[in-house]
């Protein structure tokens, strides 16, 4: 932070400024401190002003979510700059790459949410239909369906749909969960604690999964030819996991979810890996309470830096 004066018809005007560099783009916010200011008027309120100079900086660096505002040439096109740093197209797969993927991705998601399975063992299950012992006969199940859930996103025409939720819940859960491929009934509501038993979001009301959903699909439909394929992927995701429409699962459709839209639009799919959870928690976090999309635009774009070492 630094103080800029600007003089004019001999009147000194005093502003606290903050430049930052956002993408390939350097930004300045400036609050006005005040006219004519002696050395101790401006150390004072310079002090007070640092504050609310900080909060603004946070502010303008946010990705806004495009779900409840309209984004500004600025923000689409930095994200523009950001996706092409993506660097790949899901054509330049091979099938050796898809199925590398496929395990990585089968472990990571299903560890994000508590499985034992550890890597090698995913591809034994994936590869040898060998089951492992001392592993949950559920954690097995679950493997398995990650792993088809992943061919079915490769094959189905259909780009966002309550269908598809519903397909992708049952494909992952048939052998491990009786409510498989089951929106929440009414009056079944779900809250998510962390490790410490403190509730960090709540599922929306059963009685309104079905209209949030089709809030969702509608968006989708109204904006999949003018939005970034990366905004459509986040802002779907994160919207499903505001809403929790599944009992138990939610995660876990929502990651197959966000990369059917992006192999939809071209894209190949990324993985959010286990090392990284607390990162995807809190970009979770930052678009629900403050519709911030950067975390999980940033995310996104780490996840293919890595995929992009990881298939080399």
């Amino acid at each position: 932070m630094h103080i800029e004066v600007r003089e004019k018809s001999g009147s000194k005007k005093y502003y606290l400024a903050h430049s930052f560099r956002v993408g390939r783009s350097v930004r300045k916010v400036r609050l006005f401190l005040g006219r004519d200011l002696s050395v101790e008027e401006l150390g004072f309120k310079r002090k007070n002003a640092e504050g609310e100079l900080k909060r603004r900086v946070e502010e303008s660096k946010k990705i806004r979510d495009p779900f409840v505002t309209v984004l500004s040439s600025f923000e689409l096109k930095e994200l523009s700059t950001l996706e092409a740093r993506g660097e790949l197209l899901v054509h330049h797969l091979s099938e050796l790459d898809w199925t590398k993927f496929k395990e990585a991705f089968t472990y990571d998601t299903n560890a994000i949410e508590g499985s034992f399975v550890d890597a090698k063992e995913v591809k034994e299950i994936i590869q040898n239909k060998k089951w492992p012992e001392n592993k949950s006969k559920e954690d097995i199940a679950e493997t398995q369906g990650v792993a088809e859930a992943v061919d079915y996103i490769r094959k189905t025409p259909e780009h966002v749909s309550i269908k598809l939720v519903k397909d992708l819940h049952r494909i992952v859960f048939r052998n491990s969960k009786p409510f498989a491929g089951k929106l929440r009934a009414n009056g079944v509501e779900v809250v998510v604690a962390d490790a410490y038993g403190n509730i960090i979001h709540r599922g929306a009301p059963s009685q309104q999964i079905d209209s949030l959903l089709k809030e969702i699909i509608h968006w989708y439909n109204q904006n999949k030819s003018s939005c970034t394929p990366l905004v459509l992927a986040a802002i779907v995701h994160n919207q499903f996991e505001v809403v929790h429409p599944f009992q138990d699962g939610n995660g876990r459709v929502g990651r197959l979810l966000l990369n059917n839209i992006l192999i939809k639009h071209n894209l190949p799919p990324l993985n959010i890996e286990l090392k990284n959870r607390t990162q995807y928690y809190a970009a979770l976090q930052a678009y629900e309470k403050d519709h911030n999309l950067r975390p999980t635009i940033e995310l996104m774009l780490k996840e293919y830096r890595s995929l992009k070492k990881f298939l080399q």
